[in-house]
């Protein structure tokens, strides 16, 4: 997945001002206890950063 999606998607699920906010103050468990900005910064792919917020939030299929 590029960065693009994985942005497109979350601005989709969260609205763009929020989805910076979820990305910069959202500790996940699925990401090891970081946020999304953490791990993409560690160089986790973008899809498995996805599928973490898949499976955090409840996101709609068509964005699945």
């Amino acid at each position: 997945m590029r960065l693009t999606v994985f942005w497109d998607r979350m601005n989709q699920q969260f609205g763009e001002g929020y989805a910076a906010s979820v990305a910069k103050d959202y500790v996940m468990a699925e990401l090891d206890g970081r946020t999304i900005e953490q791990a993409l910064a560690d160089g986790e792919p973008a899809k498995r950063i996805w599928q973490a917020v898949v499976a955090t939030f409840d996101v709609p299929s068509q964005l699945r």
